[in-house]
């Protein structure tokens, strides 16, 4: 939401609507999900995120399948973050948690921290890493494995 630049761009390109309004829809649709879920359980917001993640990884493959031109799918505003498998995996992974959230009817994050030792402060911890662990893979894996060149 940040800046929704180069998300229309990645639109843009693909042929798809590309304005603002519709890149803030997105990232509305996207926050919504995620809290009704959170707060909720999972029935509702489970499939929310599912159908959501499966249309973002759709993008993707279509990014890729078609060599779309982008430098970034726009997941992270300007972080250069340009479509890969890395993000098909994650779209994918999160299609699979959706599904399981609502098919599973999982409870709420309030009741299952309110199940963990310590406050769910250790749980809670887990869950930021790992979701900076998903960030990383995303912005700075494909940095690191993007082969050298050098100059002989």
């Amino acid at each position: 939401m940040a800046d929704p630049d180069p998300t229309s761009g990645a639109l843009r390109v693909a042929g798809l609507f590309h304005g603002r309004g519709v890149v803030y829809a997105l990232a509305v649709a996207e926050i919504a999900a995620g809290v009704v879920s959170l707060l909720s359980g999972g029935f509702v917001g489970g499939w929310a995120i599912a159908v959501l993640y499966f249309g973002f990884g759709g993008f993707v493959v279509l990014a890729l399948r078609r060599h779309f031109p982008i430098s970034s799918c726009g997941c992270f505003g300007k972080t250069d973050t340009p479509p890969s498998l890395l993000h098909v995996a994650l779209n994918a992974t999160g299609v699979g948690g959706g599904l399981w959230a609502a098919l599973t009817r999982s409870p709420s994050i309030i009741s299952v921290v309110g199940d963990q030792p310590l406050a769910g402060l250790p749980y809670l911890g887990f869950l930021a890493v790992g979701t900076y662990a998903a960030y990383l893979m995303l912005t700075a894996l494909p940095i690191v494995l993007k082969p050298s060149v050098t100059v002989h």
